[in-house]
């Protein structure tokens, strides 16, 4: 007798970052990350009074960022 078992592939859990983890992330001063938070410029939300960030979020964030400043350069290029 043969078994076959199917197995749903759970969805990843996003790993939950601090304040310093995301500044160490990032490359920058935890007050440059309190600073993108209070400009809502950065995905956050608060945990028992302290700010969180999901990783994914902040992945798709920076991409955005990345393809942003791409189409800035690429504008700037043909008024030139």
């Amino acid at each position: 007798m043969c078994y076959i078992f199917i197995v749903e592939q759970l969805p990843k859990r996003s790993q939950i970052m601090t304040v310093e983890e995301v500044a160490k992330y990032l490359g920058v001063h935890r007050v440059t990350v309190y600073r993108l938070i209070k400009t809502t410029y950065i995905p956050a939300f608060k945990l028992k009074g302290q700010w969180r960030f999901k990783k994914d979020l902040l992945d798709k964030w920076l991409e955005g960022k990345i393809s942003e400043r791409g189409k800035e350069i690429k504008k700037k290029e043909k008024e030139v």
